[in-house]
């Protein structure tokens, strides 16, 4: 007899399994969009159709067999770990840097305006399900997922989700991971509606004409793209996508390990740091991720500039490919994920769809008016950019973006990018907030008070040179 695991064996096909499923699931999804024109006009994205058709076929599945079609646990690491490879692969990217006073400032607008946003998520989503949790007895901060979901998309949503789930003092979330991917994917209902809307409003206008659908617009690629002259051959004794993919899990490898050195002296404090600040690190993964991205390309543009380096190692096209992989991944595997048992219970579908449905008229509503008052110039092409993003990724809102602007000639597009730094900044101590809201009742109504004043900071930012120019008038 022998213990070692055989070719044969459940465990080593689990993974693989997972896999060829999901991404049959996927391309099925885009045949049918494709083919069928009210799924098309309806700009769901392929993994997004794709996830909702394998949280069926796991339905099913469950119900004839009395078993789950997948490990929970294979799913869940798919979810968390697409979502901080994608950024990393995005972050290695080279960029122009922006210039001039004007795209300066419609940057920094971009990043105060999505902090703001994920602000007035939290009010919304927080103030509901505090106040149904004194009539259904729900959990009380379950809304202050509405931004992870919404705002910062499913892996987010799962992360936090999992964390107050497992790691609060006050009584655990039960079907946190659950409630915050059913969030995340509501989100991306809401994008697709949202952004329909707008179109339609924007044909009545006179300011779009054609059909509203995705992929109208052929795309054109160059041989530059794929291979300047400057970078490595496509093929030698490494591959160059090889290469994209071995520089991104080097730094999200190197991420993991500088998380775990800060874990060993958060569990060594014990009590509060172990507690909150330790799952506050490992939630925002992705973010030791890309700085160990930019700290290789750092040491990359040195190597080259002394003449240790002569060839670019990094493509924008490969590492664009990387991301769009990782992220429709992530996405069609979040909404697999979700547990429909927790729909059972009213404490849990009631603060579901209210959330939902106040957080996409209050984006919608929000969003429409910043775009109108300070991105005059393309308002419709940064609201959808925006609408998009926060309410389901960036690539949503590139997706939305891509019916009036193909070849994304605005500054919308690079908003999205650039507007990162901002957007971190300003949202740290939200993210602090994040750690501690869960912490009891009197703490979620803490935060509500806390993230209601740093909107009103984040709004007098925003108009600052109306408010004190009119001030200044008086």
């Amino acid at each position: 007899m022998t213990s070692e695991v055989q070719f044969w064996d459940p465990q080593i096909w689990e993974l693989m399994i997972a896999l060829g499923l999901l991404f049959g699931a996927m391309l099925l999804a885009n045949l049918l969009r494709r083919k069928i024109g009210i799924i098309n006009r309806s700009l769901i994205p392929s993994a997004v159709f794709g996830g909702f058709l394998m949280l069926v076929v796991i339905g099913i599945y469950s119900a004839l067999t009395g078993r789950p079609l997948f490990n929970t646990t294979t799913l869940e690491a798919i979810t968390y770990h697409g979502l901080g490879l994608g950024l990393v692969a995005l972050s290695f990217r080279t960029t122009e840097k922006a210039s001039g006073k004007e795209r300066l400032r419609d940057i920094f607008n971009t990043g105060v305006t999505t902090v703001a946003t994920y602000l007035l998520q939290g009010i919304m989503g927080l103030g509901i399900t505090l106040g149904l949790s004194y009539v259904l007895g729900n959990w009380a901060a379950s809304g202050i997922l509405l931004p992870m979901g919404f705002g910062q998309g499913p892996g987010q949503a799962f992360n936090w989700g999992v964390i107050y789930q497992t790691a609060t003092d006050y009584p655990p979330f039960e079907h946190g991971a659950s409630f915050g991917l059913s969030v995340a994917a509501l989100g991306f209902v809401a994008s697709s509606i949202g952004g329909v809307i707008y179109l339609q409003r924007m044909r009545k206008q006179g300011l779009l004409k054609g059909e509203i659908g995705l992929d109208q617009k052929g795309e054109d690629l160059s041989l530059d793209m794929v291979s300047r002259k400057d970078e490595i051959p496509i093929a030698e004794s490494l591959d160059k996508l090889t290469v994209q993919f071995g520089l991104v899990f080097m730094a999200y490898m190197l991420g993991y390990g500088l998380m775990y050195l800060i874990s060993l002296g958060l569990d060594a404090l014990g009590g509060f740091f172990s507690g909150t600040v330790k799952p506050l690190i490992w939630g925002f993964n992705f973010l030791f991720g890309m700085l160990f991205a930019g700290l290789i390309k750092s040491v990359m543009r040195k190597l080259k500039e002394k003449g240790h380096m002569n060839r670019e190692y990094t493509n924008n096209f490969m590492l664009n490919r990387i991301s769009g992989l990782t992220f429709d991944l992530m996405v069609v595997t979040s909404i697999a994920a979700i547990n429909l048992s927790a729909f059972r219970y009213k404490e849990f579908i009631i603060p579901l769809l209210a959330i939902c449905i106040v957080g996409t008229i209050g984006t919608y509503w929000f969003l429409d008016f910043i775009c109108r008052s300070l991105f005059p110039k393309y308002e419709q092409e940064q609201f959808l950019a925006m609408y998009g993003m926060l309410t389901g990724t960036a690539s949503t809102g590139l997706i939305l973006l891509r019916q009036i602007d193909p070849q994304y000639k605005t500054p919308a597009s690079s908003n999205l990018v650039y507007q990162n730094l901002w957007a971190i900044v300003f949202g740290f101590p939200m993210l602090l907030l994040l750690g501690v809201v869960a912490q009891s009742l009197l703490m979620s109504w803490i935060t509500l008070g806390l993230i209601t004043l740093l909107l009103v900071a984040m709004m007098i930012i925003l108009f600052r040179s109306r408010i004190f120019k009119k001030k200044s008038a008086e």
